[in-house]
């Protein structure tokens, strides 16, 4: 049996890990009817009751005091672990997996990473080591964090370097949420530019989502309960009422449930069984190529079950088709107009092998594929769907429309840079240096310049006909 550990760092990483409890512990419950602790129990979460079986069952709230979720929560400012603490989660965590401090890192990556990252590295990899002597067999770690932010960005990218120092054959997955272009963090460019170099040093794969492609799907999920004639329940899989917390809910909620969702998709081969079952660790092998190129582009279908509204369920082939649509996607950018390097496949539930064979091949004529890897697809089905769903699939993309989007990063990171604006702020913290800001965007450039290398490619055509190819 193997184990994975979540890390969840700055105040995005926490509420988005929090809510990923609460669902995975309600997906285990409406499994698990005995609340028995089994392997499926055992991949992200560890029984401190001598007995075999949990007594207290698995409630909708996720409240069992025999469970200790497999997490390190780690935040420059207490108040969401405090929430965290004071809320219905508060039994499936304890004292030992958490840290955290009072002044939080002021919007600024050189606080987070040099600071607090000097300041709490020997705390931090006590913490991680602790949660792996639990794991029998760790396969990987899950890294949460935002890339605006000051402990998100900082600390965050310093913990996937330590992480990589101290586990270096653990893979390391890493969702990242990167800012939208009006961000109310004006050094937001500067602190996501500046993660971008960890990142692409440090990370197995990054699954980054963007805020604005959240807000806009939570507003298509909304249309969708409108459409549905009936409202959207509040212990739904989006719109919760802040999901494990103690407060009111919060506008971005909603927001923070889509990427819990997402990784509740991914790691559902790993908690549940399936006919075409996925490692985690198979999805960098498989979908990186290039050790820089680990980004994949995430998609979700259907939105409406996320909603939780009571929609007929989605045709199989239709959903198939959405998991390529900008609509799913939880970051802005056009695959289509670019190459795809690999794509990965992971769905749940009523869903035959046939039936993925025969959506692939129905949909590669239309995907533009590197002439080199024709047959670059990966795919994963898990028995278990969702909660009240009947299907779902998840996406991943490593393509070349990224360089898009990395691109209106560094235009934005050079607005700043140009004029040196608030570049005092960060020269002024001990050990970072200017050159600091050069290595990283140069990093950036490279990276954008290997993905147009790439895509300079598209217009060579395999005369011959490729066979389908289903990653097992």
């Amino acid at each position: 049996m193997t184990q994975s550990i979540v890390v969840q760092v700055g105040q995005c990483g926490n509420q988005v890990g929090c809510r990923f409890w609460d669902l995975a512990l309600r997906e285990h419950a409406h499994i698990n009817k005995n609340g028995l602790y089994d392997e499926a129990l055992g991949s992200f979460f560890r029984n401190v009751d001598s007995r075999q079986s949990c007594a207290a069952s698995v409630s909708v709230g996720g409240r069992i005091h025999q469970l200790k979720a497999r997490a390190v929560l780690v935040d420059m400012e207490e108040g969401v672990v405090n929430q965290i603490l004071q809320g219905p989660l508060r039994e499936v965590f304890d004292s030992t997996q958490l840290l955290t401090d009072v002044s939080g890192s002021g919007n600024n990556w050189a606080v987070g990473y040099m600071t607090y990252g000097s300041a709490y590295r020997d705390q931090i990899v006590e913490k991680v080591r602790k949660a792996a002597e639990h794991c029998d067999c760790l396969q990987c770690f899950f890294l949460i964090h935002s890339m605006g932010g000051g402990t998100g960005s900082g600390l965050g990218t310093r913990v996937l370097g330590l992480l990589e120092d101290e586990f270096p054959e653990v893979c390391r997955i890493v969702t990242s949420v990167y800012p939208s272009e009006e961000d109310d963090v004006v050094t937001s460019p500067y602190n996501s530019v500046l993660a971008m170099k960890e990142l692409s040093e440090h990370a197995d794969c990054v699954l980054p989502v963007e805020n604005q492609s959240l807000v806009d799907m939570v507003n298509r999920i909304r249309c969708y309960s409108g459409k549905a004639g009936s409202a959207v329940r509040m212990d739904s899989s989006v719109i919760s009422g802040h999901g494990g917390l103690s407060a009111a809910e919060k506008p971005f909620d909603a927001m923070n449930n889509i990427v819990a969702n997402l990784l509740l998709h991914m790691t559902s081969s790993a908690r549940f069984q399936g006919s075409l079952n996925m490692d985690l660790n198979e999805i960098a092998m498989n979908l990186v190529p290039f050790p820089r190129l680990h980004y994949l582009i995430p998609s979700l279908t259907p939105l409406y079950s996320l909603a939780d509204v009571g929609m007929p369920p989605r045709r199989l082939d239709q959903m198939f088709s959405d998991a390529f649509s900008k609509e799913q996607q939880l970051i802005e950018a056009d695959p289509r107009r670019s190459l795809y390097l690999a794509c990965a496949l992971l769905l749940r539930g009523d869903v035959a092998v046939s039936d993925l064979q025969r959506n692939i091949q129905r949909l590669r004529p239309t995907l533009p594929f590197v002439w080199w890897n024709q047959d670059g697809w990966k795919a994963g089905l898990c028995a278990v769907p969702p909660v009240g769903q009947t299907r779902s699939l998840l996406a991943l993309a490593n393509n070349t429309c990224l360089r898009v989007t990395f691109s209106r990063l560094r235009e934005r990171f050079m607005k700043l840079y140009r004029k040196k604006a608030h570049l005092h702020h960060y020269l002024d913290v001990e050990g970072l240096e200017q050159s600091t800001f050069s290595e990283a965007v140069s990093s950036l450039c490279s990276l954008i310049a290997e993905y147009q290398q790439l895509d300079a490619t598209k217009d060579q055509v395999v005369h011959s006909v490729p066979r389908l190819g289903i990653a097992t």
